[in-house]
């Protein structure tokens, strides 16, 4: 795009010091191109004025109609006032009332005028009213020329909307436009457009904000999203094509004594299929003389961990040292407890670090790896502090990718001269034409199918009025020797919502599970690190048959005796964090419970989403859904919102169609000019810088 794009937003009519400020601290728009990328979300047909009597509770959520004014009262005093003005026309009576900017408001009404009303329709006793409509006389409103029959409504914030509502906003737009139209550079090659038969840049960005006809509108938004789907492939591709020119993988050639006889005498259990096929897929990785870069995805349960493991036997068969970086304290000691009970009588050292590591097994742990003779090490993000010298590290290992920052990453493979083979694991699962769309440059594993013996979960929805029902049960499980979870999503009660918290909960747990007979443990993020270890480790040890928890215990805790999950204010979570919370229970053989607890009062999203987890146990069907209910949001279920791409108009989920078609279209630029230097592809290469800084979460970057 044009350097002009780049200028102030202050400088648009309307705008100034002071509203630039806030545009840039509320919604991030500092220049003119930022102000044309904030797309409208919905559309108000300017077009239709309504007659009062036309106005039902089937009116759409904003409405325009012409009426005269008859009179205006005021109530109430000092912060309280507020001035109702009362319009009417053939049909009917309505009312508008102010409670702020009641001085601006009362020069610009006169009785017996006639004023076009835009606002939101709102019925108290039968009543119409609006709060706060934009009003105008028929006058200005009839010399006013749209710019379109659709007025795009812009997302806001509410201090925003205080200083600029709808109109405002939407009048910045059109200065902005004014200002920027014949200054639009086109980055795609004409040659490009007429083979994707898209929009020019100028006529899409024109008809995204003022939109001609509903035609153009879609034809506007599948072009923005083509541009942005296309940045990130480009980006994806290139460096998949990088990765792969080095030809600098370490190569582990033989599968030797430490890897056979694990397989033959240590397996916990037979190998599933898909185990099976993802520890062959690794093996052909490591051998081809390429570094590896594989994402492991498996639902909770799987068996990851042992695929894991019997990776890094492959590392160590071949003289190399493995590690494995857990995202939490506890997490990253159970994956020692369990892998080094696994390996126990074998000729294999396995050592931990993590932040809470004392200083005698911090010394160990640091010579170990050091000296060579440590061949496996376990740690927390500890791991790639710079006094962790690898003699030879060939393979990473990263659980629960997420939940570390690109540069912590980056810095484990800084570890060594050579990149080592890496293998990303996470337990939520990303449906696979997303998985391999938006992480091109890694390969995508998949572990589909649990070990043998382990049940699906049992899944039941109940509301408040059912606590007794539910204590009842917990009871009966408590009776046959098994635990309990019981899980909120708030620590305290914040006095915006009537969300039981959890200190509320423990109390009346407590109460109705009381000492001796039974003992409730706490677990929740604001705990110290050493009274949260010896809640768990009660836990676990089987001392206390209830852990009253937050969601920290959502990745990775393993107690195979506990077999209920209760899940307090379930409206509240997204559909992956709930299906990683289900996965908690179910691990050992006996038959398992997640009991979803709410309110009475649910919105349409909140009862698809708890009616998804009684119907399947499926976390691939769940994400699948989970995309669709809530937009692409943070598919690492991390966040509820924000990609790992800066996407304002796309969402892969919903446009998988452009994702391929995108996916074509970077394969065939690069493969004809990989470094995108012909001068017609100037355009192409800004778009893909444009997309290069954004990836906060893009797994791409492990190389």
């Amino acid at each position: 795009m044009d350097r002009y794009l780049d200028s102030d937003i202050k400088f648009v009519s309307g705008v100034g010091e002071m509203r630039a400020r806030l545009l840039e601290k509320e919604l991030g728009i500092r220049t003119l191109g930022d102000m044309l990328g904030h797309y409208p979300f919905r559309y108000v047909d300017r077009t239709k004025i309504y007659r009062i009597s036309e106005i039902d509770d089937t009116a759409p959520t904003l409405v325009q109609l012409r009426a005269r004014v008859t009179g205006r009262a005021y109530a109430g005093e000092g912060r309280k006032r507020r001035l109702s003005v009362f319009v009417s026309d053939p049909t009917g009576s309505a009312e508008l009332v102010w409670f702020q900017g009641i001085k601006w408001i009362e020069k610009r009404i006169e009785v017996g005028r006639e004023y076009l009303v835009f606002g939101r329709p709102s019925f108290y006793r039968n009543e119409l009213s609006f709060v706060h409509p934009e009003i105008e006389t028929m006058e200005q409103a009839l010399s006013r020329k749209a710019e379109s029959g659709m007025q795009g409504i812009y997302s806001s914030t509410e201090r925003l909307s205080s200083v600029l509502g709808a109109k405002g906003l939407y009048q910045i737009v059109c200065n902005t436009w004014a200002l920027a139209a014949g200054r639009i550079a086109e980055p795609l090659p004409d040659a490009l457009r007429a083979q994707y038969g898209l929009l020019t840049l100028r006529d899409a960005l024109y008809n995204i904000h003022f939109p001609q006809s509903p035609e153009l509108l879609r034809q506007a938004q599948y072009r923005l999203k083509f541009d942005e789907l296309l940045g990130i492939q480009l980006n994806i591709q290139t460096r998949r094509a990088a990765r792969l020119a080095k030809n600098n993988g370490f190569l582990f050639p033989k599968v030797g004594g430490v890897f056979n006889t694990f397989y033959n005498e240590k397996l916990p259990f037979p190998l599933t299929g898909a185990q099976k096929r993802v520890i062959k897929e690794i093996r052909q990785d490591t051998v081809t003389g390429f570094q590896m870069n594989r994402l492991l995805q498996g639902d909770v349960g799987s068996g990851k961990t042992l695929v894991a493991l019997m990776s890094m036997l492959l590392a160590v068969d071949n003289g190399y040292q493995a590690c494995m970086m857990a995202p939490t304290e506890i997490l990253a000691r159970q994956h020692f407890a369990t892998i080094g009970r696994m390996l126990e009588g074998m000729p294999v050292r396995v050592a931990v670090l993590t932040g809470a590591s004392n200083a005698r097994e911090r010394r160990a742990a640091l010579a170990g790896i050091a000296d060579g003779s440590v061949d496996i090490l376990i740690g927390t993000h500890a791991l790639i502090e710079d006094r962790v010298r690898f003699s030879n590290l060939g393979f990473v290992v990263i659980d629960e990718q997420h939940r570390f920052g690109v540069e912590q990453r980056a810095r484990l493979w800084t570890k060594n001269e050579q990149p080592p083979h890496i293998l990303v694991m996470t337990a939520t699962p990303i449906p696979r034409t997303l998985a391999m769309t938006l992480y091109g440059d890694l390969d995508v594993s998949v572990i589909d199918e649990l070990p043998p013996g382990r049940r699906p979960i049992r899944t039941v929805h109940y509301t408040d009025a059912a606590r007794l029902r539910l204590f009842g049960f917990m009871r009966q499980q408590i009776a046959k020797g098994r635990q309990v979870y019981v899980v909120y999503p708030l620590i305290e009660e914040s006095e915006a919502t009537d969300y039981k918290d959890l200190t509320d909960g423990y109390e009346a747990i407590s109460r109705d599970f009381p000492l001796p007979q039974y003992v409730t443990a706490v677990c929740h993020g604001r705990m110290k690190p050493a009274d949260k270890e010896e809640s768990m480790r009660q836990f676990k040890s089987g001392e206390a048959q209830i852990l009253v928890a937050t969601s920290v215990i959502e990745v990775g805790v393993d107690v195979p005796n506990a077999t209920v999950m209760v899940i307090e204010s379930a409206e509240r979570f997204g559909l992956s964090q709930l299906h990683q919370l289900r996965g908690r229970v179910g691990r050992g053989g006996e038959q398992s419970y997640c009991i979803l607890m709410s309110g009475e009062k649910l919105s349409k999203e909140s009862r698809a989403r708890l009616e998804a987890m009684c119907e399947t146990n499926d976390g691939f069907r769940l994400a699948e859904l989970d995309l669709k209910l809530r937009g692409a949001g943070d598919i690492n279920g991390t966040q509820q919102s924000g990609m790992a791409f800066d996407l304002k108009i796309a969402n892969p989920t919903l446009d998988v169609q452009i994702l391929t078609l995108t996916r074509e279209a970077a394969a065939a630029l690069l493969g004809a000019d990989p470094a995108l230097a012909a001068p017609e592809h100037a355009g192409l290469r800004e778009l893909r810088r444009r997309y290069s800084r954004r990836d906060e979460i893009d797994f791409s970057m492990i190389s």
